[in-house]
């Protein structure tokens, strides 16, 4: 059997696994790590707090530091509400590519990787090879965070990490950070018809988003000259806002949720702490001189950090001579890969499929796009 087919059974398993980021992943994981084991690998199953949910972390080769990492995360993003022509968790083929949720973002990956494992196990000799696979990417990079964190506690530091984030085989070696926040407003409840006698939250986090927008334009002047990204600037979104209970109602609770992307940490910096002020100074005390118990406070689902470009970057240069490649480039959305680099890793990013696809109804991946993979994959047994 070619190493397209057993990539494309094992990614026809794995889709099968409804592993949206709500929901658990451990059988999803615990069927990757019977296919790593019967190829030799050294097994580490990291569950999170709840216990519903893991990250695999597998080695084959010799211990110690150094080596390459393999990475890829499996939760999916829901299919509710989405307009599919096929069972979204039931893989099929069409015109050549692979359709189902998951494909491209990014079971893709992690078949083609696990596919290999046999042929890298016969190849390893002096340095290890691990696979890193992630729970709760899609939802703040939780997974890829406590793995990162256990790496740490270890004190194991692999040499190279490439996380195969759907980039059409393109080399990325930088993307802005994403941090994801929900700012929850309490007010008072009252009676529309007496406006002054309740703190109306709804009216407090329009306030908030229009202080976003303020920040939206702060930020646009504040470009790095020489940034790589598009946009340059660090930018902001608001996700959304919710309140209320009826038209005749002062609305006793509302909340915002919305992100920011830095391209530089001070950015990142400049708006927490004007947030911080405006809510400090103008904001609450208006809303506690009627309700003394009314409060602002804001949720941090996740603060990812980046993947900086580096001058010197074993990672780049590696899959650049693997791939062919004769330049490395920069994407705006977040991947794990900032994370692995706080542990003074070499990092880059470059997997099959493209995110244009990605997280929409009809999710595909190009069969051609799995076989550029392996060519990759081939030609990094001749490195290990």
């Amino acid at each position: 059997m070619s190493d397209l087919q057993k990539t494309t059974d094992i990614l026809r398993d794995l889709i099968g696994f409804p592993t949206v980021s709500v929901d658990s992943n451990l059988a999803m994981i615990d069927h990757l790590a019977t296919l790593l084991a019967d190829a030799g690998a050294r097994i580490d199953i990291q569950h999170d707090p709840t216990g519903k949910k893991a990250n695999l972390f597998a080695t084959l080769g010799p211990e110690g530091d150094g080596g390459i990492i393999l990475s890829g995360h499996t939760d999916v993003v829901p299919v509710a509400d989405q307009d599919w022509t096929s069972n979204p968790f039931v893989m099929e083929e069409r015109d050549g590519a692979l359709f189902g949720r998951g494909t491209c973002d990014m079971k893709g990956f992690i078949a083609a990787c696990v596919a290999m494992a046999p042929t890298f196990a016969n190849a390893i000799t002096t340095r290890p090879l691990h696979f890193a696979f992630t729970y709760d990417e899609e939802t703040g990079c939780i997974g890829g965070g406590a793995l990162v964190e256990n790496l740490r506690e270890k004190g194991l530091r692999p040499a190279l990490a490439i996380i195969g984030e759907p980039t059409e085989m393109r080399v990325i070696e930088g993307h802005k950070g994403c941090f994801e926040y929900t700012t929850h407003f309490t007010g008072l409840e009252g009676h529309g018809s007496s406006p002054d006698l309740g703190v109306n939250a709804a009216e407090y986090a329009a306030r908030y988003v229009a202080r976003l927008l303020d920040l939206k334009d702060r930020l646009r002047a504040r470009a790095p000259a020489d940034s790589r990204f598009d946009p340059p600037w660090t930018t902001i979104n608001t996700g959304g806002i919710h309140g209320g209970v009826a038209h005749n109602v002062i609305p006793g609770k509302a909340h915002v949720d919305w992100e920011m992307r830095p391209v530089q940490p001070g950015d990142a910096e400049l708006v927490k702490r004007d947030l911080h002020d405006y809510c400090a100074n103008h904001l609450l005390p208006a809303m506690q001189a009627v309700h003394p118990d009314a409060s602002i406070r804001t949720e941090t689902w996740g603060e990812v950090v980046g993947l900086e470009p580096m001058i010197e970057n074993a990672a780049r240069d590696l899959v650049m001579e693997l791939t062919g490649a004769n330049g490395a480039d920069t994407v705006p959305f977040g991947t794990e890969a900032g994370l692995f680099q706080t542990l003074g890793m070499d990092v880059v990013v470059c997997g099959p499929g493209s995110i244009a696809q990605a997280h929409k109804p009809d999710e595909f991946i190009a069969r051609n796009q799995l076989d550029q993979c392996l060519k990759m994959l081939h030609r990094l047994t001749e490195r290990l």
